[in-house]
């Protein structure tokens, strides 16, 4: 299998302590499509049924999909009502999935962040059965393996103990990612985000350019029954998405 160059590592995330060298992007595809399972242009004003709302706020104009953060800001707790955390606007796709591709072009209007994401909500080892993600930013990519990772339900509970700390980095070693863009990608400007799974493996190009890859435990979850589509910042936009199944490529 052909690699691109090693990358330095970006550190995106706070929740890991420090980033690690991330291994080399595959030049080539590691998925090959099979059945498409779903696709959508957002040509129409009434959402496919598959959709439905997680995180406000989306909406379809201009014939695509637009998300803005609108939970922008902590609001803590008062008369009564629990505190509300800050949240990325968050889209979601009933569109069962173990190893897949994920094509959907993308655009920044002003969005720090865009992502694809997967989740098992039958899962409890993690937060709301998250999995894994990709999220893309203007400067750079980051994969995540959530279930193993960040949201793993054990390794929240062992951040409450500060004795652990040792052992909460040494579990989370391995669990993202980070791989600078070489070309910032601009405001306002279409790109092609693909996303592929297969086995413990998640790949991510951007027109045809290998942009991430990550290799970790919680990537292989054999059942992915949602894809989410997520934005941080005001705005960010969505278009052609198309969902095919998949099975490792023969490089």
């Amino acid at each position: 299998m052909k690699l691109l160059p090693l990358f330095a590592a970006l550190a995106f995330l706070p929740s890991v302590a420090a980033a690690e060298p991330p291994a080399a992007v595959p030049a080539a595809p590691i998925a090959e499509k099979k059945e498409l399972l779903f696709q959508d242009d957002f040509a129409s004003a009434t959402p496919a049924k598959q959709w439905h709302k997680v995180v406000p706020s989306f909406a379809f104009e201009n014939g695509a999909l637009k998300g803005t953060q609108t939970r922008d800001k902590e609001v803590p707790a008062a008369d009564g009502k629990p505190a509300v955390p800050a949240h990325a606007a968050v889209f979601g796709l009933d569109v069962p999935t173990k190893d897949s591709v994920v094509e959907v072009k993308i655009k920044f209007g002003g969005a720090t962040m865009v992502d694809v994401e997967f989740d098992d909500r039958k899962f409890t080892g993690s937060h709301y059965g998250h999995l894994c993600r990709a999220q893309v930013r203007p400067a750079g990519v980051t994969l995540v393996d959530e279930r193993d990772g960040n949201q793993n339900e054990e390794i929240k509970a062992m951040r409450a103990d500060p004795a652990r700390k040792a052992e909460v980095a040494a579990r989370m070693k391995g669990k993202q990612a980070t791989f600078p863009l070489a070309t910032p990608l601009e405001q306002g400007k279409w790109y092609t985000l693909v996303v592929e799974t297969v086995g413990d493996e998640m790949r991510v190009s951007i027109d045809g350019k290998p942009a991430g890859y990550l290799k970790s435990g919680g990537i292989g979850h054999p059942t992915k029954s949602k894809i989410e589509l997520g934005v941080a910042g005001k705005d960010g936009w969505f278009d052609d998405i198309k969902v095919w199944n998949a099975v490792p490529a023969k490089n």
